[in-house]
């Protein structure tokens, strides 16, 4: 079946000019262009459409969505079901987010009690969100899915204590890692500390702790710019003497 752009646009519910800068930007192509000038879709746009609307469902930026859709190892079903497993995903922690604020608004009105350490679930969510917007489609690629729905479900199940503790591990490693860096020597006691810190605040978050994993979280500090850029803003060059005491001291 075909569709002109106008009813394309109804069905899919956006506008006809995103149609058209997606066509511009050589995102969605029409099938065809009549013989009066209008474009003309097929069923192969509107199966494209259908994913790039998906992707920008999970905020994947346009020029992305393109880099993928038009990989040569492109592979619609197994793209349609990693769209599932994010969904799922953030069903659950939207499911956990409207639970929160139901207790909240209970709790507010005297009918129930609301436990401390439930209050803050909320901001353990917001934690969660960032890190998989940020993280989530390369270590799921790195350690799978089960483990990191384990690691999300430790950070929930988190009392607030034991939450103040990972940010105060997370002050600490920083802190020592600064001085550590500055003197160079990963097999000195400071960069010792650096690891056991390190690993230490890892435990709060991994289902169990192995130095093949540990070693192989510090090879991607160094691998992607967005942890690099984290680390480096401690100290320069702390990312690479972090990723080199790790492989010291985990071995």
């Amino acid at each position: 079946m075909e569709y002109s752009i106008n009813k394309l646009a109804r069905i899919a519910g956006i506008t006809t000019r995103t149609l058209r800068y997606y066509d511009e930007i050589g995102l969605l192509k029409p099938g065809r262009i009549s013989s009066n000038g209008y474009r003309v879709y097929a069923s192969e746009q509107v199966d494209l459409l259908q994913q790039i609307l998906f992707y920008r469902e999970l905020g994947v930026p346009l020029e992305e969505i393109s880099a993928i859709v038009s990989a040569e190892d492109f592979d619609r079903l197994s793209s349609l079901e990693g769209h599932l497993t994010e969904l799922i995903n953030k069903r659950e922690r939207l499911d956990i987010l409207i639970s929160n604020v139901e207790k909240t608004i209970l709790a507010s009105k005297g009918e129930i009690r609301m436990k401390d350490t439930e209050k803050f679930e909320g901001f353990k969510q917001k934690l969660l969100e960032e890190n998989e917007e940020k993280f989530g489609k390369e270590v799921r690629a790195k350690y799978g899915e089960e483990t990191v729905k384990e690691s999300n479900r430790k950070l929930m199940g988190m009392s607030q204590e034991v939450f103040d503790k990972t940010q105060q591990l997370s002050e600490e490693l920083a802190s020592v890692l600064r001085i550590a860096s500055s003197e160079g020597d990963p097999t000195g006691e400071l960069a010792f500390k650096v690891y056991t810190l390190h690993k230490e605040w890892l435990c709060f978050y991994w289902p169990s702790y192995s130095s093949e994993g540990h070693i192989g979280l510090a090879q991607t500090y160094t691998s992607d710019e967005r942890f690099a850029k984290y680390y480096e803003a401690i100290a320069p060059g702390s990312v690479e003497f972090l990723c080199d005491a790790i492989r010291k001291h985990a071995k």
